[in-house]
C-alpha cells in the first residue's frame, strides 16, 4: 500500500491553518496535513522529514514567505510549493513563480473559490515526479493552463521549449488568445500544447489584448486534445468519436462514453482516463437502476445523476445504448441537467 502524501501549511494565523486543515483533509487522496505558524518552524520539519507539498503564506512577521522560498528552493528543489496569499499584487505574483513556485493562489473566500482549490491540490498531488515544465515540477502545459484558469488569474503565460516560444493570454480564468511564430489563436495554442517540456514565465496582463480565442478554456483544451489525437494515430475520427468530442464544447464536460445496451465491452469514449471501468459502471448502474424503477413502477428510465468528489456524472439511457458524460466536481446540478437536455438532443439526432 502506498505511503500516504504529506502536505506541509505555513500560516502565521492560526485560524487560517485549523481553515485549511480541516477543508484539506477532505481530499480524495486523504494526505496527512501538518501545519506550521513560523517559517524557523516550517524549515524544520521540512529537514526532519519528507513533504510532498508546501503550502506558504507570504505575508508573516519575522521570516516573511519570500524568504522560506528562498530557503526552500535552495534546500529541496523537489518540493512542490504552492503560494497562499491574501495581497493582490502581480508584482509579488511575478516574484514568487520567478522563484520556482508551482502555483500562486489567492486564499479563497467562497465556496466556489473553495473548491476550485481543492480542485488545485489534489492535482498537485496526483503527478508522478518525472519530466514537465520546469518551474512546475511533473505538469505537463495542459496542468499549467488548467490551473491558472481553474483560479480565474489573468496574466500571459511565457511558454519557451527546445521548440520555440510562444504567449498565451488568460483573462479572469478564460484563454482569450495565443501566439508562437507566425501562428495566432487556436492554431497556435494547439501547436504549443504539442510541447512536452521546457520553461513558462508568468507574467503580467497589463496591456490589453484583443480576443480571438471564444471557446471556454475546459472546451478548447478538449477539443485541442481531440485534433492532437486525430494527427498522431494519422487517421480519419470514427462518425461516432467525432459526435462524443462535439459534446465537450459544453462547458464543464471532461469526458464522454457511449455504452451499447447488450455488451458493456462495446461502446465509444472521449477524454475518459479509465474507458473500460467508465463503461462497466455505466452498464452495471442503468441496468441497476431499470430493475429499481421496475419493482417501483416508476416509469421509463431516462436519466441518471451522480455526484462524486472527484467528477459528476450523468448518464442517459436507452434501450440501444447509454451515454455518460463526466463534469467537473464545480459544475452544478442545474447546469448539469440542462446540459444534459442539450446534449440529449444532439445524441438523439
Amino acid at each position: 500500500m502506498p505511503a500516504r502524501q504529506k502536505i506541509l501549511i505555513l500560516d502565521d494565523e492560526q485560524d487560517i491553518l485549523e481553515i485549511y486543515q480541516e477543508i484539506l483533509a477532505r481530499l480524495p487522496s486523504q494526505p496527512e496535513i501538518h501545519t506550521s505558524d513560523s517559517g524557523a518552524r516550517a524549515i524544520a520539519l521540512l529537514e526532519s522529514e519528507s513533504f510532498n507539498l508546501l503550502l506558504v503564506d507570504l505575508r508573516m512577521p519575522v521570516m516573511d514567505g519570500f524568504q522560506v522560498l528562498a530557503i526552500v528552493r535552495r534546500k529541496f528543489p523537489t518540493l512542490r510549493v504552492v503560494v497562499m496569499t491574501a495581497a493582490e499584487d502581480e508584482q509579488f505574483r511575478a516574484r514568487a513563480y520567478g522563484m520556482g513556485i508551482d502555483l500562486y493562489l489567492e486564499k479563497p473566500k467562497t465556496g466556489k473559490e473553495i473548491i476550485n482549490f481543492v480542485d488545485c491540490i489534489e492535482s498537485m498531488l496526483e503527478k508522478d515526479d518525472a519530466g514537465g515544465f520546469r518551474g512546475v515540477q511533473s505538469k505537463t502545459l495542459v496542468d499549467i493552463i488548467q490551473l491558472e484558469c481553474l483560479t480565474q488569474s489573468s496574466a500571459i503565460l511565457k511558454i519557451c521549449s527546445a521548440i520555440g516560444e510562444g504567449r498565451i493570454w488568460v483573462q479572469k480564468g478564460e484563454i482569450i488568445d495565443a501566439a508562437t511564430g507566425d501562428s495566432l489563436g487556436r492554431e497556435a495554442f494547439l501547436e504549443m500544447l504539442r510541447w512536452k517540456a521546457g520553461s513558462f514565465e508568468i507574467l503580467p496582463s497589463d496591456v490589453p489584448r484583443p480576443r480571438t480565442i471564444f471557446s471556454s478554456y475546459e472546451s478548447l483544451l478538449m477539443e485541442t486534445a481531440q485534433a492532437m489525437d486525430e494527427c498522431d494515430a494519422d487517421l480519419p475520427a470514427a462518425e461516432d468519436a467525432n459526435l462524443l468530442a462535439g459534446f465537450a464544447r459544453y462547458k464543464g464536460v471532461q469526458c464522454v462514453v457511449a455504452v451499447e445496451g447488450a455488451d458493456a465491452a462495446k461502446f465509444e469514449h472521449w477524454g475518459a482516463e479509465n474507458a473500460d471501468g467508465m463503461a462497466a459502471w455505466i452498464h452495471h448502474t442503468t441496468r441497476a437502476m431499470r430493475m429499481l424503477s421496475e419493482r417501483l413502477e416508476a416509469g421509463h428510465l431516462e436519466q441518471i445523476e451522480a455526484l462524486g468528489p472527484q467528477r459528476h456524472i450523468a448518464i442517459l439511457s436507452t434501450d440501444a445504448q447509454d451515454l455518460g458524460v463526466g463534469f467537473t466536481r464545480s459544475a452544478t446540478l442545474p447546469y448539469i441537467r440542462e446540459t444534459m437536455k442539450q446534449i440529449e438532443v444532439k445524441w438523439a439526432s
